[in-house]
């Protein structure tokens, strides 16, 4: 397994380790991974997740290349800004959904495409391929940096005290390239957990020394470390879709429910624009729902949705929510199910257990501004 440059201190911190996406990652601590999740709601959480892929996209022609390879109008992507998007092949299947950073403007058009881990090979190997004919450069800058998260109603507050730039009106998915504790870093407004904070690439060397900063810098306002687990469970309340679950080769951005945020299908010719035009058009045949148990009972993924007694989905992601106090999941099921208050059932153990189609997201942050 690959680790991440900070693993060293997950193991003295006593982290128990998990395998993910070919990585060895800390799932939890001392704390354990309620306590982590309630302490991101309330005050804030320190994530590693340098296991991510990073790709710097430069160059005359990076724009016309983004344009090409990625579903957002990148055109209207000012400097200093990011947005979620996605890469998706000609049948407009999902290859990975990415966060696309437009940095400032020096001496070329700078980007920065941050991918999942488990596909970071497969997404580079698949951008290289398609560069041809463009003046662009991909470089692959995961060894060189480290990167981690800040989530939380407090994490401004905490990185404002080490950090050169303004944050005070620092909006949503905005970039800033400033100094955190002596170091070269770039800052974007974004996360993975449903509250405010920032997602950030250190320099690799030195990278322990800086995450020991935040958490002290943060201890007084409540900042511990938090593992994959409460990640996890964040990022499911807030229905945030993970790889390999809620998105893969076989779904469109349409069916889960994503188009809205992550598609434009005016002003540029992407891979896959024709089938996603036309799946637009079209009316789904299935789509991505929240559901809650009414019979207490933790879904898991794969589990079968059943309706009038016949399978109708797939559970995609479950779990006990820490926030709400519910049995919450989200699964594909076939479009006619797909109305809030639909009651179905999710088969646990051999057995149909009683729940009901609900709104999503299961938890929205009072701490937006």
């Amino acid at each position: 397994m690959r680790q991440t440059k900070l693993h060293e201190w997950h193991v003295r911190a006593g982290a128990r380790m998990l395998e993910f996406g070919g990585w060895d990652m800390p799932v939890l601590y001392a704390a354990g991974p309620r306590e982590e999740h309630l302490r991101v709601r309330a005050a804030a959480g320190l994530f590693d997740i340098d296991h991510m892929g990073r790709f710097e996209i430069s160059g005359p022609g990076a724009l016309g290349f983004l344009q090409r390879i990625q579903t957002w109008d990148a055109a209207g992507l000012a400097a200093g800004h990011a947005h979620y998007s996605m890469l998706c092949m000609e049948s407009g299947g999902i290859i990975d959904d990415i966060f696309l950073y437009r940095l400032a403007y020096r001496l070329a058009d700078r980007w920065l495409m941050v991918v999942n881990a488990s596909n970071a090979a497969k997404d580079l190997a698949w951008l290289q391929s398609h560069a041809t004919g463009f003046d662009v450069a991909i470089r692959d800058i995961s060894p060189e940096t480290c990167m981690i998260a800040l989530q939380g109603p407090a994490s401004r507050a905490i990185l404002q005290s080490l950090c050169s730039a303004d944050l005070s009106s620092f909006a949503y998915h905005r970039v800033a390239e400033c100094v955190v504790t002596g170091a070269a870093a770039v800052l974007c407004s974004s996360g993975y957990t449903g509250e405010p904070g920032f997602e950030m690439l250190l320099p690799a060397p030195g990278c322990e020394d800086l995450w020991e900063a935040i958490l002290a810098a943060g201890s007084s306002a409540g900042l511990i470390p938090c593992g994959l687990a409460a990640r996890d469970s964040l990022r499911a309340e807030a229905c945030l879709p993970l790889y390999g679950h809620e998105i893969d080769g076989q779904t469109d951005p349409y069916s889960a429910g994503l188009a809205a945020a992550a598609v434009r299908l005016e002003g540029h010719d992407f891979i896959g624009k024709p089938s996603l035009a036309r799946i637009a058009q079209a009316p789904l045949q299935r789509r991505l729902v929240g559901f809650e148990m009414i019979e207490p009972s933790v879904p898991r993924q794969g589990y079968a949705i059943t309706a009038a007694g016949r399978p109708v989905g797939r559970v995609t992601t479950g779990l006990f929510s820490p926030s709400t106090g519910r049995y919450l999941g989200m699964g594909y099921v076939e479009e006619t199910r797909a109305g809030i208050g639909q009651e179905v059932a999710i088969v646990i153990r051999d057995t149909p257990k009683a729940a009901r189609i609900v709104g999503r997201p299961f938890y929205k942050s009072p701490n937006w501004r």
